[in-house]
Order: structure tokens, then sequence, then C-alpha cells
């Protein structure tokens, strides 16, 4: 059966593949597709995988959703079947189902539970028009920290993917906490990938650089975007640890520290806290190697709260 050539249809189609939920999307691709669900069956029976109708159609109501291993290979071959873009259906799994509020992501905790710096934050945020989280949700996020020769933090290379969760999305809001004694009027924000720098605010005090980076695009709800951002500090004294804080869970995380030759800690080990005066937790100790005198970590699927890697000089 020949795929529907309906423009209105596809882009319906193409819409819900982006947004979902999976039902709504599964059920467009069938139609699009023209293939009724006893067919389906049979292609999937003919692939080895037993799915009976019933389930099926449970799948595209909405009534339940796969979880399954067998299921779960049931929907990448019916991802194969109606031609849909690979790992399309099952991206869509990882979303929160109708009525699923057990499953939903949790609501964001603000700067001031993550960073324990106050209002500071918030105050800088005050203005900027955008909801905590920005209406984006992180899917993966490579940070790369560099060390300098007098062990101060000298610069920080994100380069981030993020997926919009409303309509109209076009900024994201970079937040540097330097270490103590940094000079924030000398701390630079550099957009160097799909976006550009809007406002940018600071807090002496406090050590806080807010940066306001512009999309090269207004993203639609379900939208992907990959940008990248550098912060220059290189202000402060020598610094003991680089930590991040994430406002809900889920997404990939990796974040290296690399070493100035001149200034090799003597050892280095990541953590985790719940929050900024909780103990510190899944402790592991890290080994610097290879020419570039780096540690790394790697979170495949973030939990909120705190991630760090801390080293010590003596």
């Amino acid at each position: 059966m020949r795929p529907s050539t309906d423009p209105a249809s596809t882009a319906e189609l193409n819409r819900l593949l982006r947004a979902g939920p999976f039902h709504l999307a599964l059920r467009a691709a069938l139609a699009a597709r023209g293939l009724p669900l006893h067919r389906v069956q049979h292609r999937l029976a003919a692939q080895g995988i037993k799915v009976g109708v019933t389930s099926l159609s449970y799948w595209q109501r909405g009534v339940r959703r796969p979880h399954h291993p067998e299921s779960l290979r049931a929907v990448t071959a019916l991802e194969r079947i109606l031609e849909l873009p690979e790992g399309s259906l099952l991206r869509l799994l990882a979303e929160p189902g109708p009525g699923a509020e057990g499953t939903r992501r949790p609501p964001g905790r603000s700067y001031r539970a993550l960073l324990a710096m106050g209002g500071t934050v918030e105050r800088l945020l005050d203005g900027m028009d955008l909801p905590p989280d920005g209406g984006l949700h992180s899917v993966g996020h490579h940070e790369r920290v560099r060390i300098g020769a007098g062990g101060e933090l000298r610069d920080r290379a994100s380069q981030q993917i993020v997926r919009a969760h409303r309509d109209g999305v076009d900024r994201y809001l970079a937040v540097h906490h330097g270490d103590p004694g940094c000079d924030v009027s000398r701390i630079r924000v550099t957009a160097y990938e799909n976006c550009r720098t809007g406002r940018v605010r600071c807090h002496p005090e406090a050590g806080i650089v807010v940066a306001e980076l512009l999309f090269d695009a207004r993203l639609r709800r379900g939208d992907t975007y990959v940008f990248g951002y550098r912060v220059e500090d290189g202000t402060g004294p020598r610094s003991g640890e680089y930590v991040r804080g994430f406002s809900y869970a889920g997404g990939q995380y990796m974040l290296q520290i690399r070493f100035d030759e001149a200034a090799l800690p003597v050892r280095c080990h990541r953590f985790a806290r719940s929050g900024p005066q909780s103990p510190r937790t899944a402790l592991a100790d890290l080994t610097p190697s290879g020419r570039h005198r780096a540690v790394h970590l790697v979170e495949q699927s973030v939990r909120r709260g705190l991630l760090g890697i801390a080293w010590d000089w003596d």
C-alpha cells in the first residue's frame, strides 16, 4: 500500500512524530500507510514477532503502552513497516503517556535549591521573561572544563542538545558560577554554534554570570536543537571542584576536566548530591590519563540534583 500523499496528513504525522503522544503518532502512521491492524500483525509475525491485533488496537488508542522487551522489539519493527524514521516511535515512549501521573517529569527545582545561592540567580533572571526551565528539556550535554597552570578554572565549553516542550522557544539561559574571588566583569560568554549571545547579567559578590543565548530558529513543541557556547573565566583562585546542577531528570551528561601540565592534582573523584547541603554520594575515583591529562564522567540519564568532579592538590 502506498503512503498517503495528502500534504495535511503528512504534516500532521510529522508533527505527532516530533511531539507525540505515542498512540496518536502510531494511529496517524497506520492511517497514512493505509494498513489495517491484521495486516500489520501478519508482517510482524513474518519477522518472528508475536503481537495480537488487540494489543495493536490498545496501543493506537492509548489504552496500553508497549514496555516489555518483545513489545519494544515490535515497535522497532513497526517503524520499518510504516516507513518511519528510525527511533521515532521508541523516542515517544520515553515521554509520559496519558494519565501517567506517577511517571510525569517532576517539576523543576529552582536555582536557589540547586546552587544554594539564596535568591541571587532568581533576581538575575527576573525580567528575562522565561519559565524556570526555559521551556526546554535536555537530551544531551557535553561539557569540557580546562584548569590552568595556576589551578584556576580557565574556561569551559558546552555543547547541548535540547528538546522544546512548548511552542515559541528561541533562547537558553546559561548560568556560570565562578569560584570565590573571581572577577565577573572579566568573564566572557561566547556563542559558537547555532546561537548568539544576548543579555548578560552578573552578581559580583556571588560570582554568578547569567547569559542569554539566542537561537537561530524559533522552536515548536517537540523540536530538538543543538547549540554550543564557551565561558572564559581564569579570574578566580585555585579551584577544587566543578559542579553542574540539574533541575529535572533525563538526558545524557558528559563532563571532562582537563588539567594543565604545571598543575596536576594528586587525586580526583566524581560525586553526586541531591541538594547543596546533602552528603556526597556515588563516589568513584578518577585517574587523569593520556597526554591530555584529563578525567571525565558520563551519566546516561541524569537525576535531579548535583553532579560533579572534585580534586585534591596535595
